[in-house]
């Protein structure tokens, strides 16, 4: 134990006195976090639309009061009024607007004698997020505009009632759970994987092998080390996240427990997992090389940005291997959701398990290496 507990402070001495290590591996998640919690996931503001009114009747009159009602409270869009129809599709075309209503010739004419009018929106296409966003607004309006002047004393019609557990959660309150898995990944990936291929190039392990040392403290001590780094950064990153996404649940000590182990056993599976792909590695520049391709193929699947039901089977099955997507539901019940044991009981036991099972076969793989 004396011996692993060396291999351990040393470790950690050399990672505490590299303090760009632990800003890179804890700045680029929080980055992250501000700005793509700020960039996403926020509603369409002031989009331009054009109005072109053929009709000049007391029905396009109330279709551009509701119009000057948007704009003034939820300002989804402006409104632009033409007179030329043409010209306001080849503004449409040109990027000048983002969308063009047209009131047709005797629009308030079909609306008073029920021969189903019609209103054309001309709409940009190529950014389908405004695009979408824009049809639901004005389909929301049309519905409103077609319900009846006096309403019936007594609905005939079906009403759906929507209950929401939680309170509303901005965007980047639901990006955070990714970003400190990602930070741990970051921690895992340069204060592990990339170090000990470093160490391995240089000839430390094998002078630990002229020492007393055996090759399974030195296995244990590393990945003790590995964990601990990414231990730190999880915490740090959880509490600073938290600070800033808004939530409190960080001054909840029953909270801060369940999020202790949580953030043990991601430490636990990534840390594993980066010593099996590291373990058999030779070349410094390797690690560097996989960063990228690890993080697209692992951050990407799990769900921190976006549902895991809307991907492909092929996607979906790799989403269920990965440890990301454990430690990320995991995250989500407990910041988000302020759920119990039971909510991430599956994913403290998957990730221990996955972290052990990687150990084990990565240590016979480091024993032939040496």
């Amino acid at each position: 134990m004396t011996r692993m507990f060396a291999i351990i402070e040393r470790e950690l001495r050399r990672f505490f006195r590299s303090p760009t290590l632990m800003l890179v591996s804890m700045v680029f998640p929080l980055v992250q976090l501000v700005i793509l919690g700020n960039a996403f996931g926020g509603k369409i503001r002031d989009a331009k639309m054009g109005v072109v009114d053929h009709d000049r009747g007391t029905q396009s009159i109330r279709i551009k009061e509701a119009f000057d009602s948007v704009a003034a409270n939820i300002a989804t869009f402006k409104p632009v009024y033409y007179d030329n129809e043409v010209e306001a599709k080849e503004d449409v075309r040109t990027g000048k607007l983002d969308a063009a209503v047209i009131i047709p010739f005797q629009f308030s004419r079909d609306v008073y004698e029920g021969r189903q009018p019609k209103l054309g929106l001309v709409v940009d296409n190529s950014d389908q997020f405004i695009s979408s966003s824009l049809e639901q607004k004005m389909s929301e309006l049309v519905q409103s505009l077609n319900q009846p002047q006096i309403q019936p004393r007594l609905p005939d019609k079906t009403a759906l009632e929507i209950v929401e557990l939680y309170p509303y959660i901005e965007y980047m309150k639901y990006l955070l759970p990714g970003s400190i898995t990602l930070a741990m990944f970051v921690s895992v990936m340069i204060g592990g994987g990339m170090l000990y291929i470093d160490d391995k190039a240089r000839g430390v392990h094998e002078g630990y092998l002229v020492t007393p040392i055996t090759k399974l403290e030195l296995v244990f001590g590393m990945n003790i080390a590995g964990t601990i780094k990414a231990i730190l950064s999880g915490m740090v990153l959880t509490i600073i996240g938290s600070l800033i996404a808004g939530l409190d649940v960080i001054f909840d000590p029953f909270r801060m427990i369940q999020l202790f182990m949580l953030i043990l056993a991601t430490s636990l599976a990534f840390n594993g997992m980066m010593f099996l792909f590291m373990v058999r590695v030779e070349d410094p520049l390797v690690p560097r090389a996989m960063f990228g391709i690890l993080n697209t193929l692992l951050f990407f699947p799990s769900g921190a940005i976006y549902p895991i039901n809307a991907f492909p089977g092929w996607l979906q099955a790799i989403a269920r291997i990965d440890p990301f997507s454990y430690a990320v539901h995991g995250f989500k019940a407990i910041l988000l959701k302020q759920a119990g044991w039971v909510a991430i009981g599956p994913d403290l036991l998957y990730l221990a398990v996955f972290g052990v099972a990687m150990l084990l076969v990565a240590t016979p793989l480091f024993k032939r290496t040496l």
